[in-house]
């Protein structure tokens, strides 16, 4: 199951993707968005990640003013969640 739902507020528009994935370990959140931190874990279907791709993720949302948060549960899953400025022009 995932979810996708967006939100405007404080000028900010916000997208969220919420999973009912294997979740991620506690330890390995803190890292999650850290150049030499590189962590990946097995998914649901066993498959392997080289964890670069929120690396990258982060770096793009933060030269657009914006952030990325993430929260996760062991057998659970996670909900990624993205926050971007507005332009009102």
């Amino acid at each position: 199951r995932i979810m996708i739902y967006s939100l405007e507020r404080d000028n900010m528009i916000s997208c969220c993707v919420e999973d009912s994935g294997v979740g991620i370990e506690p330890n390995i959140v803190d890292d999650l968005f850290k150049h030499g931190e590189v962590e990946s874990t097995l998914g649901t279907n066993g498959e392997k990640g080289t964890g670069l791709g929120l690396i990258l993720c982060k770096e793009l949302i933060q030269i657009n003013k914006g952030e990325i948060r993430v929260k996760s549960k062991i057998d659970k899953g996670s909900t990624f969640c993205i926050s971007l400025p507005i332009n009102k022009t």
